[in-house]
């Protein structure tokens, strides 16, 4: 191979991994972005508690409704046209939110971010899977994943700033230009995510189509093309003919129809599938969605104040970043199987250092449901809780906790019929110290969002029932150093996921699955993902409410430890071996 040839398909792998890692960015900032944002949302836009609670949870439903048919669209367009199409449904997403005036204008375009997501988190480990070299393919995911991280510490740098302007205009004292850049601020955030997306779509346009997708719908000239650009001759011809002695084995005529008779139980399609959703399963089991989605409120409950808290969770993102950083050093020297094993093992150590540490402090909590039950207003079924130290002059069982003494923390957890809901962690130390409850912060407004928040609950039931506290948990508050304590535990937990689970489950996904059946398997294997991920969202606030932050990382480690196990005793090194050579492994000819 010429020298002219090396560099082309060098600069076009680096190209590849570019237009990749803006698949991972755009991930990332469909998970991130709303967390910024939502602050200045609900001060301008006058939705209520449930409108806004499914603005953030539509991206959800918009992930599994494209999950669902993700694997499909990549089999019969494309993994490149599945691409491109996630990408323009992303950068019609900006507008569509940004420039809303309404609910409806709100939902439609998270849930176009929420099925570009599910397109992007299918289609691009897919397509890196099928397109790199046994060499880059470790790094390529690798890659994905480290921008996914980056467009999660972007959305919290871009909230952190708007924060910064929003205090700064709050001293000039008018409310109108508060209001006003509020309003701003919001859609500002949101826009700022357009240029990534718009790169995306520009770049999946310019890569080429995957080589074995287009062998399998009977297209080997185009096949080879493609690998040629990313290959040197001797190395595209070794793949092609690997893809053809794989077709072989299977019994498979290559066409362009893709069917193939042979049964999916065989040991080789069943095992990989299996292990592929058990790791994913796994993964979210950690709790990694709830500690980052909740860490200003962990951080909070464990001693820091709020604006401390917010700082810990932008140092979070940035450690996430950062150690992505080494995992793409080590993914293709090191290998998965270590990998995961050494990161599932530093989750577990650090899971439990934190849960011991929560554990100290919640072993004094006091549960007031009682007291907060008898301030329910009986003919709205409310309550309002005034929490500081001046409230406790004038409240007998307020009084009686010694706020003025000791600051102390409250969290309500209720519930109206069949649905549960939590109030926000407040502060007795804080003079603005209030809880609302009300029906409209608990039960949702259409069958829809009920369906998705509890599919067993009667809805017409939850309009009229009464108001039931179910736990009004009033902790001591522990000092900063305290705090600080537990940022630093909760810092090596997401240092320990970045380098192993956070980077190996891209890998485990699109590695493990045989050709005929990666794209649909990893749809189940996502799905999987997200019901495991929702289900931990769903009973980690009535979970912490009633047993403690210590309670729940103590289940998060004892599910790691299952990931660990699987990751050492089951989980085989795919570390520079072809797909081709992966699928002999489960077949057992390697």
């Amino acid at each position: 191979m010429t020298k002219t040839n090396t560099n082309s398909t060098s600069g076009y792998n680096r190209f590849l991994l570019l237009v990749a890692g803006l698949g991972g960015l755009l991930f990332g900032v469909d998970v991130g972005i709303i967390s910024g944002a939502l602050p200045y949302l609900e001060a301008t836009s006058g939705l209520n508690a449930g409108q806004l609670s499914f603005i953030v949870a539509a991206v959800l439903l918009g992930g599994v409704i494209s999950t669902l048919f993700a694997g499909a669209l990549a089999d019969f367009y494309g993994r490149k046209k599945v691409m491109v199409f996630s990408g323009m449904l992303f950068v019609v997403s900006v507008p569509a939110i940004a420039l809303s005036h309404s609910y409806g204008g709100l939902i439609f375009g998270r849930l176009l971010q929420g099925i570009s997501g599910g397109l992007i988190g299918v289609g691009v480990p897919l397509y890196l899977a099928e397109c790199l070299s046994a060499s880059e393919r470790g790094k390529g995911t690798a890659i994905f994943q480290w921008l996914l991280t980056l467009g999660i510490v972007a959305a919290a740098v871009i909230g952190f700033y708007f924060s910064g302007r929003v205090e700064e205009v709050a001293r000039l004292g008018d409310a109108a230009k508060l209001f006003a850049f509020k309003d701003t601020a919001w859609r500002g955030i949101f826009w700022v995510s357009l240029p990534p997306g718009i790169l995306f779509v520009i770049g999946s346009f310019l890569v080429s189509e995957s080589p074995r997708w287009l062998y399998r719908r009977g297209r080997k000239d185009a096949a080879l093309r493609a690998l040629l650009r990313s290959r040197s001759a001797a190395q595209a011809r070794v793949e092609l003919q690997e893809m053809e002695d794989i077709s072989g084995s299977e019994g498979k005529p290559v066409n362009a129809t893709g069917k193939n008779p042979e049964s999916l139980f065989q040991r080789k399609y069943f095992l990989p599938f299996v292990l592929a959703c058990v790791i994913l399963a796994c993964n979210q089991a950690t709790g990694v969605n709830s500690i980052i989605g909740y860490n200003a409120t962990i951080l909070i409950q464990a001693g820091l104040s709020d604006r401390q808290a917010h700082l810990g969770y932008v140092i979070l993102t940035v450690v996430n970043f950062l150690m992505t950083i080494g995992a793409i050093v080590l993914v293709d020297r090191k290998g998965r199987k270590f990998l995961l094993s050494l990161g599932s093992a530093g989750v577990i150590v650090s899971l439990l250092s934190v849960g011991l540490v929560f554990h100290r402090t919640e072993a004094q909590r006091v549960d007031a449901k009682n007291e907060v039950q008898a301030m329910v207003v009986s003919s709205n079924q409310t309550v309002v809780i005034n929490f500081n130290a001046a409230a406790a002059d004038k409240n007998v069982w307020l009084a009686g906790l010694q706020l003025t003494q000791s600051p102390r923390t409250l969290v309500v957890i209720y519930s109206y019929g069949d649905f549960h809901a939590a109030t926000k962690v407040v502060r007795s130390d804080d003079p603005l110290a209030m809880l609302v409850i009300d029906r409209d912060s608990c039960v949702p407004g259409t069958r829809i969002k009920a369906f998705f928040q509890n599919p067993f609950a009667d809805l017409a039931a939850a309009r009229i029932a009464p108001l039931k506290i179910e736990n009004a948990l009033v902790t001591p508050m522990p000092g900063a150093a305290n705090g600080w304590l537990t940022a630093i535990l909760i810092y090596c937990f997401m240092a320990s996921f970045a380098v192993g689970p956070g980077v190996c489950v891209w890998l485990a996904l699109s590695e493990l699955m045989p050709t005929r059946i990666r794209s649909n398997g990893m749809s189940v294997a996502l799905l999987i993902n997200i019901a495991v991920s929702t289900t931990i969202a769903g009973v980690f606030l009535p979970t912490v409410g009633k047993y403690g932050y210590s309670t729940m990382f103590f289940v998060f480690a004892g599910c790691t430890v299952v990931y660990f196990i699987t990751a050492v005793l089951f989980l085989p090194e795919t570390k520079g071996k072809t797909l081709e050579e992966i699928e002999g492994h489960f077949e057992g000819k390697i």
